[in-house]
């Protein structure tokens, strides 16, 4: 048996990069995966990738910025497969690369909004849908930048900050009640995200590179095994801990 047979999984983001590489790892472990994301055709393909390899997996299109929506993800997880035992909350945006004054109002908003306000709703919706069945796990993806400063992702850098936070202060009101709260802390990970944020010229890649001890981007597969291992029985003594897979970049 997989050691997630019998298990069910939200993973929001899923369409794509870190988030359809966790969905793909949850399935490979047994587990039903409910796939969410705005970008239906992303999401629906990583629905195909998870049956084509004999998973099970349904596709929820999600706004985390809508409570309504989150609402409908988790109660899609329960109704289709009647429970809801992990939770990847993966869905974030970069937003514009500015100097924190030049920031407008709305471009700051939008990426608290996404990246802590959107966890924030989905932890609102997953934790009861835990404590309703035999516990479970949530995962908040984070970021190297929730430990360090980086320039010109003020907004960015204040939302994973504040993930941390949250995810510490969760996993201490749900330590005694069945629900492991954690973080993972990744370095620059080869994604679409990362291409759209520039990365798809050499010269900066090799930059981006440089700063970790090294001298690769990430893989999403690296990613998704350390979710899956904060998931597993191996973890099961493991709660409010953000957990850094940098290549050593928060090392120097």
């Amino acid at each position: 048996m997989a050691q997630f047979d019998n298990k069910v999984a939200v993973v929001t983001g899923a369409g794509s990069g870190i988030g359809r590489a966790t969905a793909e790892a949850f399935a490979r472990e047994g587990a039903s995966v409910v796939v969410s994301d705005v970008d239906i055709e992303g999401g629906e393909e990583t629905v195909s990738h998870i049956e084509e390899a004999g998973g099970q997996a349904t596709f929820v299109k999600t706004d985390v910025t809508d409570e309504d929506a989150v609402a409908a993800m988790v109660e899609t997880a329960v109704s289709e497969y009647g429970r809801l035992d992990f939770a990847c909350n993966n869905a974030g945006i970069g937003g514009a690369q500015k100097p924190t004054a030049d920031l407008s109002f709305d471009e700051w908003e939008q990426v608290i909004d996404v990246n802590l306000h959107g966890v924030w709703r989905s932890m609102r919706h997953e934790i009861p849908a835990m404590l309703d069945g035999d516990g479970g796990v949530v995962v908040n993806m984070a970021s190297i930048l929730g430990r360090v400063g980086f320039e010109n992702a003020s907004a960015y850098v204040t939302a994973k900050h504040g993930l941390l936070g949250l995810t510490k202060t969760a996993a201490m009101e749900y330590a005694q009640k069945g629900v492991r709260v954690n973080a993972v802390c990744p370095g620059f990970i080869d994604t679409p995200l990362l291409s759209e944020g520039g990365l798809d010229d050499p010269e900066a890649r090799k930059g981006i590179e440089a700063m970790h001890p090294m001298n690769r981007l990430g893989d999403v597969d690296e990613i998704a095994s350390a979710v899956v291992w904060l998931c597993s029985e191996g973890a099961s003594f493991t709660t409010g801990e953000a957990l850094t897979v940098d290549g050593g970049y928060t090392s120097r």
